[in-house]
């Protein structure tokens, strides 16, 4: 069975290499016949002797030498199309590995590897395209995304309790690394995929990462364009992504939180949802979002989100045991005129087991709740309208409701 899968997988990245270089490199030192016998030279000689692989490093030297001199040679020879070059030996080393990857890992592994390489090397003109289109900054975003992920969440595994609160150094990352991917794919969607949307989707995709944020962009915007009815659907949109964002984060961290918010909260997103369609349709066209998104997704962002995390689960396990219940949803009333996502995952990541899941549900209904008071502040604020009242006022009312909610759930 290994060896067919070996037979048909070097087949298969033979073929796939003469169809993309067939033309351009003509004296192409391999292909459908030379490498599979590559991959077969490369599993005997791996079986010859398997502990240490010493017949398999040696024929990888003698293999990397032959190639490194026609590539010399090669060069030599010619100054243009000089890209297929580089790839060849890169294609030829991995038929060689091709051959010990199959014998000793697992099935999926050198499927895995041939067809990444396919696609990589089919995909040349589309990938050289999208390095020309993308800025440097992006590739240093997604770099500090990737170090958030791969190297800092796993060196905090194991360390112990933060004192003071409940929960590790670890889990609070994690909460990082959640919140921040959410917010940076929302970024994505809004910048790359969706680019030059109408305002009632920018403001849909802003609010995935934060609402208030959004809300603030809308309200300066009102205040240079006037209260259009597309900016006053945005508003009320974004605020309905925050409902749909807590619940998505509860659900990744305590399920039972989740289930208890989810029924109240989704039905305020829902209605927020309504009432922004309402508004943009019977306002007229909509206005098209020129300005570029900001990314959200910065290191010192998330060493501040780590920051407040740790500082609210202190103070909140102080309130709780100084103040009891009620104290925990007077922290909610007063969290939510900040950033209220370290709140909601403390109570998510352990909180909720401190204070029981009603008084955690009830909190974070509060806390959404005095979020939207802020952000009907902002939207007046900055806006520096009357019209703007008409979404003030739906925030307001939303917020009214949140309360109610909150005290249904409480009882």
């Amino acid at each position: 069975m290994q060896y067919a899968l070996l037979l048909g997988l070097s087949l298969f990245f033979g073929f796939a290499f003469e169809e993309f270089y067939g033309a351009s490199l003509p004296n192409r030192p391999g292909g459908v016949r030379t490498f599979p016998l590559l991959s077969f030279a490369g599993a005997l000689l791996y079986l010859i002797e398997p502990h240490y692989a010493l017949a398999f490093i040696a024929g990888l030297l003698v293999l990397g030498g032959w190639t490194y001199s026609y590539v010399r040679f090669a060069l030599k020879q010619t100054g243009e199309n000089t890209d297929g070059y580089f790839i060849i030996p890169s294609c030829i080393v991995i038929a060689y590995v091709l051959g010990a990857v199959a014998l000793t890992q697992p099935m999926w592994l050198p499927v895995a590897l041939v067809v990444a390489a396919v696609l990589l090397i089919g995909s040349r003109a589309k990938l050289h395209q999208l390095a020309t289109q993308v800025p440097f900054g992006e590739v240093l975003t997604l770099a500090q995304f990737l170090l958030l992920v791969g190297v800092i969440l796993p060196l905090l595994h194991g360390e112990p309790e933060i004192p003071f609160t409940h929960t590790t150094p670890f889990n609070i990352w994690l909460a990082v690394v959640a919140v921040s991917a959410l917010s940076y794919v929302s970024y994505l969607l809004q910048r790359y995929v969706f680019p030059g949307s109408g305002l009632l989707l920018a403001a849909v995709l802003g609010g995935m990462y934060s609402s208030t944020a959004t809300t603030v962009v809308l309200a300066r915007r009102a205040h240079d364009e006037g209260v259009t009815a597309p900016i006053c659907a945005g508003i009320v949109a974004a605020t309905a992504m925050m409902y749909f964002r807590i619940v998505i984060v509860c659900a990744i961290f305590n399920a039972s939180l989740a289930r208890a918010i989810a029924p109240a909260l989704l039905a305020l997103g829902v209605l927020c949802l309504l009432g922004a369609v309402v508004l943009d349709r019977f306002g007229g066209t909509g206005v098209v979002s020129k300005e570029v998104p900001g990314n959200p997704l910065q290191l010192g962002t998330a060493v501040v989100f780590a920051g407040l995390m740790i500082f609210i689960s202190v103070v909140s396990n102080w309130v709780q045991s100084s103040l009891g219940s009620t104290g925990v949803l007077a922290l909610a009333a007063v969290v939510g005129v900040t950033d209220i996502d370290p709140f909601v995952l403390t109570l998510a990541q352990g909180g909720a087991a401190t204070v029981g899941l009603v008084t955690a549900a009830a909190a974070v209904i509060i806390a959404s709740s005095s979020n939207n008071v802020l952000k009907a502040v902002y939207t007046v604020s900055f806006s520096r309208r009357r019209e703007s009242l008409m979404p003030a006022g739906a925030l307001l009312a939303t917020s009214a409701l949140g309360l109610v909610a909150a005290w249904f759930v409480a009882r």
